[in-house]
């Protein structure tokens, strides 16, 4: 059995963990409402990272992936979750990692951002690194919803399968609307970066739910261990 200091260091991932979504999207909520000429309906969260205060964005990428490490940490560690569940940490990891080149990689102007940029995405080696980066988030994420809808359902855990599996869809069709405006189709352009930020704020608000349904469980696997026989 895990000792009570391990069993702190676990609580201390997973609470890490759950404030990742948060805190990333409080910051490119207040950081895009302070930007000049920036349209939080229309331009992406990564356009943030252009212009001399781009510093905020990319470390608001930083964090954020460092605080998905700890989270993907964390869930490895919990009590609750065993075998193949796992490997959602891992996927949760990934996204970390993602976040984390996102940041080290800026992206390309697109949607007219900043000011004087061409609306179609004309790529650089940076900036598809970046694309590239963004992969394990968006995608990974989804994934990780799934890995652990089918261990919640198997496990008798209802609510949490239901909804891990519907962030993953939901995830998939926002992210799917918001690429189509991203790629200039008149009918969603001017809305693609709202509909990024509800697959963001679906994705990482799933991480939170998952932190914190996981840190629930650490103090009661404590208890238990030291319960006398």
């Amino acid at each position: 059995m895990a000792s009570p200091r391990a069993h702190a260091l676990t609580r201390r991932l997973l609470t890490a963990g759950a404030l990742a979504g948060p805190l990333f999207v409080a910051v490119f909520t207040v950081a895009g409402s302070l930007r000049p000429d920036y349209d939080q309906l229309r331009h992406p969260v990564s356009s943030l990272a252009l212009t001399g205060a781009g510093w905020v964005q990319i470390a608001n990428f930083l964090v954020a992936g460092a605080l998905l490490i700890a989270l993907a940490a964390g869930m490895r560690r919990s009590a609750l979750l065993a075998g193949r569940a796992r490997a959602a940490a891992w996927l949760v990891g990934a996204a970390g990692v993602g976040l984390l080149g996102s940041g080290a990689f800026v992206t390309d102007p697109v949607s007219g951002y900043p000011p004087g940029a061409p609306d179609s995405i004309e790529y650089t080696p940076i900036g598809a690194v970046h694309d590239a980066a963004a992969l394990p988030v968006f995608l990974g994420l989804p994934a990780a919803c799934v890995v652990l809808a089918v261990w919640a359902l198997r496990a008798r855990r209802p609510l949490l399968g239901a909804y891990s599996l519907l962030s993953a869809v939901a995830g998939i069709v926002l992210l799917q609307i918001s690429s189509t405006g991203f790629q200039q189709d008149p009918a969603v352009v001017d809305v693609a970066g709202l509909y990024q930020r509800a697959t963001i704020a679906v994705l990482l608000g799933w991480t939170t739910v998952v932190a914190l349904v996981l840190l629930r469980a650490e103090p009661a696997e404590r208890r238990e261990e030291a319960a006398p026989e």
